[in-house]
């Protein structure tokens, strides 16, 4: 069984993400020397450690899907303005906004989700399963669970990456940056779609982005 204190001690020896971290001790069935080289292997160790790096330059990038019925506008952040020139930086950039367009985040990270949302968020998990039975002694485990779901479908740098839902957007952003050698943060996003928020007919304009990407 992975813990929280595993997982704990391999971001303290690493840097990496903490869900990074539990699927590199879940692959390696809780060795945390092994699972400090699957870090390695990848990248994400040493890519985790410039997160504290200043980015400052970085580039403001635009997806338009559907002749105009979502729009999106990113900020990616890079530390020179020599990076956020390269044609590399600047697929990565679209790629996240593609992201934003087809999985509609509410947040950039957990970080963002402010605490009025997580409270109100825990009450109506703990509600649904009461509802559905569950005994009150493993109700504070499911809304933990129930959570982490919340932030992976809520909070960009969470959600399985469109284009290998194998890896999330931030284990793709971390690969890039082990790559190039420079921090790279996503610092903001906005994302529109027309008639949000009017009665109308619903339109998966979402699902037509994944299947234009998959196509």
């Amino acid at each position: 069984m992975i813990t929280a204190q595993m997982v704990k001690e391999l971001r303290e020896r690493t840097g990496a993400g903490m869900m990074d971290c539990k699927r590199a001790l879940e692959a390696t069935q809780g060795d945390i020397e092994k699972a400090i080289d699957e870090l390695r292997t990848k990248g994400l160790a040493k890519a985790a450690k410039k997160a504290s790096r200043v980015a400052s330059e970085g580039t403001i990038t635009s997806y338009i899907h559907g002749g105009g019925r979502i729009g999106v506008l990113v900020e990616v952040n890079c530390e020179t303005d020599f990076v956020a020139k390269t044609d590399e930086f600047k697929q990565l950039a679209y790629n996240i906004a593609m992201q934003i367009a087809a999985s509609n985040p509410q947040y950039v990270r957990r970080e963002d989700v402010p605490e009025a949302v997580q409270e109100h968020e825990k009450e109506v998990l703990r509600a649904q399963a009461l509802e559905e039975g569950k005994p009150e002694k493993v109700v504070a485990k499911m809304v933990e669970g129930r959570l982490e779901k919340f932030f992976q479908e809520n909070c960009l740098l969470e959600q399985p990456y469109i284009k290998d839902p194998d890896k999330t957007v931030q284990e793709m952003i971390l690969e890039m940056v082990a790559k190039i050698g420079e921090n790279i943060n996503v610092r903001r996003f906005a994302r529109y779609e027309v008639g949000e928020g009017v009665e109308k007919e619903e339109v998966d304009f979402a699902a037509e982005v994944m299947a234009q990407i998959k196509s």
